[in-house]
């Protein structure tokens, strides 16, 4: 009802007159009009893909039995789930992308370092890294496909990458460019197609890793060498560990999940959808990668934990083509949910008058080639520090915009005060809400902490960290100011 009166009071011209482009203007009936079906398949594929099948054969070194794996990664999707309902619950209401959220808890310029360094630093890196990762895939299979290809160029390199790999990158940048300029219409026709590829193709696979086991008790007992560095938990401490690597990959998603529930027809909508979708997708995750790694291993004769040597052992052509193609298709769906599409938003929100959505989608993905995100993948430390280090930083942003809506705004946001008119030089609205950046600022360092070797153990933690210490000082902080302002009359010490 509070959005069909905000619909009543303000249309596209009351928003154009006050400076703002249509990307992220609050989303009108019409607009929004992504079902359950649509939040069912949306994550599918950021569930299901390399890096996190890769991951598995981590949590299988740190002391826990397959079966407690399998149950570890079906808990977390829960908790995955109870962060991105929550989280989107404000776009989902109000109509409103992540970037608007952001302004609505930390103010209008405070809201623009957590929303670079969630869309433009982690978006449009992350875009590259991922469209790297994802090209290398497709090269192993060009050569399976063209045989000879792999000699293009005679070895020649160009800026650090051969002709060859060159190639691959830039077909896959091009395929990952095309569904996230298609914005959210043609991403949930792709997720619609991948949906039932994905139980078709992990769910044959996992069958495949049963029946080259020789049962499915021989992987369920299959002796696995536990990793000699670093600290080894109690299976409870474990569980947590594995919960937090997972929510440090959904870090990115989980804080700006509003570019994606304000398009929802309901709030009750998103909730069904994304709940049943992350749940059901990392249930067969649980099991088919278990199956898949540890049947594999068993195939090879060796502990193995990359899918893709494990397949590219097979002997049947089509049989490799298809599970690649696959995983290819899903990490082409991870990289326009979590990283093009918020990129793009965040870049229109920086600059309404001049970038909308596409062009920021343009710009976002010049630039995940300017960086040249092969380089940065030769030195694989760098790369899971920049990774680890945006996990820590969005953690904190997740837990101070969770409490913002929640508990200090009472899950109202009045739209009038958050649209103000950038012409109007004399308006007195929130710059910075000194309070949540605090709060941030203190949950961020501590959770950086853990890359010092003293505290090794905080980044084993450091998503739950950064997410509810920032959460605690934000509350504390708020009240506080609160109670002094009530002695203040007149006087607000949270903006500037």
């Amino acid at each position: 009802m509070e959005r069909q009166g905000n619909e009543a009071a303000y249309n596209q011209a009351f928003f154009e007159k006050r400076g703002y482009n249509k990307d992220i203007m609050p989303k009108t009936s019409a607009q929004r009009n992504n079902s359950t079906f649509n939040f069912f398949t949306l994550w599918m594929g950021a569930v299901h893909n390399i890096p996190n099948y890769t991951a598995v054969g981590g949590f299988l070194l740190i002391g826990l039995s397959p079966l407690q794996v399998i149950f570890a990664l079906i808990l977390s999707s829960f908790v995955i789930a109870l962060l991105l309902v929550s989280n989107g619950y404000a776009g989902s209401k109000y109509g409103i992308p992540f970037a608007m959220q952001l302004r609505d808890t930390y103010g209008d310029i405070g809201a623009k370092l957590p929303g670079v360094l969630r869309g433009v630093v982690a978006g449009i890196a992350w875009f590259g890294l991922q469209t790297f990762a994802g090209s290398q895939a497709l090269l192993i299979l060009l050569n399976k496909i063209f045989p000879g290809f792999e000699n293009i160029g005679s070895g020649v390199s160009i800026l650090g990458i051969s002709v060859p790999g060159l190639i691959a990158f830039l077909i896959f940048w091009a395929i990952s460019f095309a569904i996230g300029f298609g914005g959210g219409d043609i991403l949930n026709k792709f997720t619609a197609i991948l949906n039932p590829l994905i139980y078709i193709v992990f769910g044959g696979m996992a069958i495949w890793g049963v029946t080259v086991a020789g049962g499915f008790s021989n992987i369920m007992n299959y002796e696995i060498s536990t990793k000699t560095d670093g600290i080894i938990y109690p299976a409870i401490l474990s569980f947590i560990l594995i919960f937090n690597s997972l929510l440090g990959v959904w870090a990115g998603p989980g804080s700006s999940v509003s570019d994606f529930t304000q398009n929802a027809k309901s709030t009750k909508t998103q909730i069904i959808g994304q709940i049943s979708g992350i749940v059901v997708a990392h249930v067969l995750f649980a099991i088919a990668s278990v199956f898949i790694i540890i049947g594999g291993s068993i195939y090879l004769g060796h502990q193995e934990w990359n899918i893709l040597t494990i397949i590219n052992e097979w002997s049947n052509f089509w049989a490799i083509l298809i599970s690649t193609g696959v995983l290819l298709m899903t990490t082409i769906s991870t990289n326009a949910t979590s990283n093009i599409i918020p990129a793009a938003y965040q870049l229109s929100a920086l600059l309404p008058k001049w970038i909308n959505y596409k062009r920021g989608v343009v710009i976002a993905s010049v630039l995940s080639v300017v960086i040249m995100p092969w380089k940065m993948m030769e030195n694989e430390d760098s790369i899971f520090l920049f990774l680890n280090a945006i996990g820590a930083i969005l953690g904190p942003v997740a837990g101070v915009m969770i409490v913002h809506f929640y508990l200090v705004s009472k899950c109202r946001i009045d739209i009038d005060k958050l649209y103000f008119d950038l012409h109007d030089k004399d308006i007195k609205i929130q710059r910075v809400n000194i309070s949540a950046y605090i709060a941030t600022i203190v949950g961020v360092v501590i959770s950086l902490l853990g890359f010092l070797p003293a505290f090794k153990v905080i980044s084993d933690f450091s998503w739950f960290i950064g997410f509810f210490i920032s959460s605690l000082v934000y509350i504390v902080l708020h009240h506080s100011v609160k109670l002094f302002s009530k002695k203040q009359e007149g006087v607000n010490y949270n903006e500037i």
